[in-house]
């Protein structure tokens, strides 16, 4: 074996001890001519290669090996590593470029990797990309300082991996132009952050009332008649039922299928229908759910079936009404006035696509300025024809729910606020006993027919946790959409306080903390919406 060989080799195997150490002292055995730069950069950097696929090895085929024996038999744990799997496989390439330049990652990184089951493909490619910058860069500073490259790459340590920071950096920049380009497309429409962060301000202006009023749940004080005042898991049918003994001819006709065996469900359906004269096409949805969440149209036998069978919660069945038009309407009362008030009205409109008999249906979504926002909303709403070529001029409705996280489009409708409208909004408010606060959903034929106070039936009523949704309106500025949810919440609390003097006690945090969780839970297990 020639000396090169011998201390290629050396260098190869070095690298499984200390990385940096050894592509450091392979640069300076080039350097004093001991060795050929050519093999310097070779062994090094096959070592490291090595030394990142073993590890994606072991927790291949050991690691993974283990976690499946660790879970087997957990009804819970396998599925969710399942999907930490299918998350890793989406972005875990993330991972391993910032792992290279972040000292102590790399080892738990390249064994979660193979854990998680990375396609080998992609980590080989991507480690050995990486391996090739860092080994390069770090043969590069021995060349230019020689003998005091330990001392400099020590006190500059920040440069090589700035270096192969930047690089992965750009590597992760092109592979995800797409994502990248529909993120600045976001930026200055507000309407489509993330729910996280677009309620930070929410969050903070709702911590500082209920420090002011000295209670984190004020606010399920504001509707005494309603669990949690509702705030969160208050049933929809109890409050429609109250409604409909109050205001009969206001209130949309349903019924509650309770949880239960498919079968008895099923006939809990065709009893109820007969009962209230209903047909198809007919609404089911969650007694207890937010943000359109588990809304269905089904317009058969066969197609409520499966979703009774699919949907083992408590579902409330109602009739359809085709409208075609649709408000929320948010009305506040304060505890001994005489009269309520409107604060707004928010005028709901449902997209649609138009068909040019050249395009899918996913091509039209995906090429609209708006739609192509909020496409997994859509795309997962119409999976079953995405590839069907609706014809010229073809309309093709793409939400039913007249809710903005499902894609319905909100106006503020002030203008249709008039004295008729707000007279019997507050008459039908008045008859529902400890109610304050919330937000009608209405349907109706026609806004002239709304702005009279006739003609319009109520779908649901929301409590204390609704929005005054006029805040979504696109023409709103973020400024004027914060303005006008901290005036709602502003006058939640304040409610809430009142009713609280009169001995309406706030429900414990506990308690709201527990109906959170428990909706989270069923929420998790809800199909798309339509």
């Amino acid at each position: 074996m020639t000396t090169e060989l011998a201390a290629g080799i050396g260098i190869a195997v070095a690298t499984l001890i200390s990385e940096d150490a050894a592509v450091v002292g392979a640069g300076l055995l080039a350097a004093m001519h001991k060795i050929a730069w050519t093999t310097a950069f070779t062994a090094a950097f096959l070592g490291v290669w090595a030394g990142d696929l073993g590890l994606y090895a072991a927790g291949r085929w050991l690691g993974r090996g283990a976690a499946e024996r660790l879970l087997r038999g957990g009804d819970r744990a396998l599925p969710r590593l399942q999907r930490s799997e299918e998350r890793f496989r989406r972005h875990g390439w993330l991972a391993l470029a910032l792992c290279r330049v972040v000292p102590g990652t790399r080892l738990p990184t390249y064994l979660t990797a193979g854990l998680l089951r990375m396609p080998f493909w992609v980590f080989c490619s991507l480690t050995g990309a990486l391996a090739l910058a860092w080994v390069g860069i770090l043969l590069a500073v021995v060349a230019k300082v020689g003998a005091r490259a330990p001392d400099v790459i020590a006190s500059q340590g920040w440069l090589p991996a700035a270096l192969v920071g930047a690089a992965a950096l750009a590597v992760v920049a092109w592979s995800r132009r797409k994502q990248i380009r529909s993120f600045a497309a976001r930026v200055p429409r507000w309407e489509f952050w993330p729910a996280w962060l677009f309620y930070l301000p929410v969050a903070a202006w709702y911590l500082l009332l209920a420090a002011r009023h000295r209670s984190l749940t004020l606010p399920s004080s504001a509707n005494p008649g309603m669990f949690t005042g509702g705030l969160i898991g208050e049933s929809k049918i109890a409050t429609l039922r109250e409604l409909e003994q109050s205001s009969p001819d206001w209130v949309a006709r349903g019924f509650l299928i309770e949880s239960g065996p498919e079968a008895q469900r099923t006939k809990a359906l065709a009893d109820g229908m007969a009962a209230r004269n209903l047909g198809y096409p007919l609404v089911l949805k969650p007694d207890v759910g937010q943000r359109g969440s588990g809304f269905r149209i089904v317009r058969s036998d066969a197609e409520a079936a499966a979703l009774l069978g699919a949907t083992p919660e408590p579902l409330i069945a109602q009739e359809f009404l085709p409208g075609p038009e649709e408000a929320g309407i948010f009305y506040f009362r304060f505890p001994g006035a005489e009269r309520g008030r409107i604060f707004s009205i928010t005028a709901k409109r449902f997209p649609v696509l138009t068909g040019d008999g050249v395009r899918t249906i996913e091509g039209l979504v995906k090429d609209d300025e708006r739609a192509a926002l909020i496409a997994n909303v859509y795309l997962r709403r119409l999976h079953p024809q995405l590839g069907r070529v609706p014809a010229r001029g073809e309309i093709v409705p793409i939400v039913a729910a007249g809710n903005h996280a499902q894609g319905c489009i909100f106006e503020d409708g002030r203008e249709f606020i008039t004295p008729a409208l707000e007279a019997r909004i507050d008459n039908i408010s008045q008859g529902a006993e400890g109610f304050f606060v919330g937000r009608y959903d209405v349907r109706f034929k026609s806004y002239d027919d709304l702005a009279l106070g006739r003609g319009f039936k109520i779908l649901e009523l929301n409590g204390a946790a609704s929005e005054s949704t006029n805040a979504y309106d696109a023409r709103n500025t973020l400024a004027r959409a914060y303005t006008i949810l901290f005036e709602q919440w502003r006058i939640v609390f304040s409610i809430g306080a009142a009713n609280r003097r009169l001995g309406h006690r706030p429900t414990h945090p506990l308690v709201v903390a527990r109906e959170w969780l428990d909706y989270r839970r069923l929420e998790r297990h809800r199909g798309h919406s339509d």
